[in-house]
């Protein structure tokens, strides 16, 4: 049995859609809101992070009910191509009242940009669970590790997109010393693509006849259930491997505390403390995303050879190191430098050590059965994390110094260097894994 990777690639279209808008959204959204409509560091903060708190009620709700959706386009394909297209409309609303309001500033045009892009986060919420549980519902269970594998790639492909037309059309040469920049032209663009992927990945993908078959195949291979009931519906973890738990939720909680709070910020900040456009933000950006890509073989061997946990302490070494060197740099200089370049694919390469091995080492302390639930605790530290950092690092930078973004990054990123000394569970190594396979343990967006 092979995974089907054709089909594989066109199931993860829809990741591609989603990854392209929120590394727009990201990036461009922070300089809208603090640029136009010159909102203070702490309330834009609290918008950017309105799409986290969305989610912790939005994805599970909207994946529970697909799961009980049924439709002659299948049970996941209703919510993509039903959010998507409202995605695709509202979207392209944004720019016009971005531009509107610098033209001729009033107070409703800002409330309809907050309650526009409030629509468009609630699109996207409703079909993000489902188009990542389309990967499962058409591939087999051997299969779904290497076919999560493809569904990550497609999300970095989509990231890149956008990173390399924002970097080509608006370089710093374009923006410097402009009062207001013009994104009309990302968001078209970005729209474009997530109509064309999902566009694609209809046409393609037949949902209830490889949903079917996948169903009939697994109903022929009972084996590949490995789940056990203990008659209580759950699993009671010992007190030493609930300690180590607990001590890795924290871990992941303060590293992207560090780290979201550098990519939610960084344009903005950029723009700040060096002047420079968002070209060059997304070329550093780009850099970091590319870092990653081609860190996950190498990092994959690396964990089969020391452990998961020494990787991630040495990517947590290695983020704090580069957190540090960014504010030498971006303080010390006007230029994005080609140090600055070299810096960001190390931060790619230490981000890509941590996130590749984090979700197995929770995921290593349950039984097969919990860990649907287990995925859960990985989501909900990462999530609150991304909830709080917008705010907080806004809020610093607003009443200390846009300066201080780097040393907090830093600094949390280090405290997860303390709290991972903790962890005592969750380890293993395996046999160096090649190709694909060394990216079967990336998380899943």
């Amino acid at each position: 049995m092979k995974l089907n990777n054709k089909r594989t690639v066109l199931v993860g279209l829809a990741f591609l859609s989603i990854c392209a808008f929120w590394q727009m959204y990201d990036n461009v959204v922070p300089l809208i809101l603090t640029r136009t409509f010159h909102m203070n560091e702490s309330l834009s903060g609290l918008i950017m992070a309105a799409d986290n708190i969305l989610a912790l009620f939005l994805l599970p709700w909207f994946g529970a009910l697909s799961d009980r959706t049924d439709t002659r386009i299948g049970k996941r394909m209703p919510y993509i191509l039903f959010g998507t297209g409202c995605a695709v409309i509202l979207i392209n609303i944004l720019p016009a009242l971005d531009n509107s309001y610098y033209a001729a500033p009033s107070a409703a045009k800002q409330a309809a940009f907050v309650v526009v892009l409030g629509l468009l986060l609630v699109a996207m919420g409703t079909y993000r669970s489902p188009a990542v549980a389309l990967m499962p519902d058409v591939t087999p269970k051997p299969l779904r590790s290497r076919a999560n594998a493809i569904i990550n790639l497609m999300g970095a492909v989509g990231g890149i997109i956008y990173l390399a037309i924002a970097a080509v059309a608006y370089p710093n040469s374009k923006t410097a010393g402009l009062d207001h920049v013009n994104y009309r032209l990302l968001f078209v663009v970005v729209s474009a693509i997530m109509f064309a992927a999902v566009a694609v990945l209809y046409l393609t993908v037949k949902e209830p006849k490889l949903s079917e078959e996948n169903r009939a195949l697994e109903d022929r291979h009972p084996e590949w259930n490995l789940a056990e009931d203990d008659g209580s519906g759950g699993e009671v973890l010992p007190p030493a491997v609930r300690r180590s738990l607990g001590f890795l939720l924290a871990s992941i909680a303060l590293w992207f505390i560090g780290y979201n709070g550098v990519t939610t910020w960084f344009t903005t900040y950029v723009a700040e403390v060096m002047g420079q456009g968002l070209g060059g933000a997304s070329t550093c950006l780009l850099i970091a995303t590319a870092g990653a890509i081609v860190s996950y073989i190498p990092i994959g061997a690396l964990a089969s050879k020391i452990g998961r946990k020494k990787t991630i302490q040495a990517g947590i070494l290695l983020l704090t190191t580069c957190f540090a060197l960014g504010y030498f740099l971006t303080t010390t200089s006007k230029t994005i430098t080609p140090v600055m370049f070299a810096v960001f694919a190390l931060v790619g390469l230490a981000w890509a050590a941590i996130n590749v091995n984090s979700l197995p080492m929770v995921v290593e302390m349950c039984k097969g059965s919990d860990i649907g639930k287990f995925t859960g605790y990985y989501y909900t530290a990462s999530m609150a994390a991304q909830v709080v950092t917008p705010v907080l690092a806004g809020t610093l930078m607003r009443h200390i110094d846009y300066r201080v973004l780097f040393p907090y990054a830093a600094f949390f990123v280090l405290m997860s260097f303390m709290t991972m000394l903790m962890v005592r569970h969750g380890d293993s190594r395996t046999e160096a894994r090649t190709g694909l396979e060394a990216f079967e343990e990336m998380d899943e967006i």
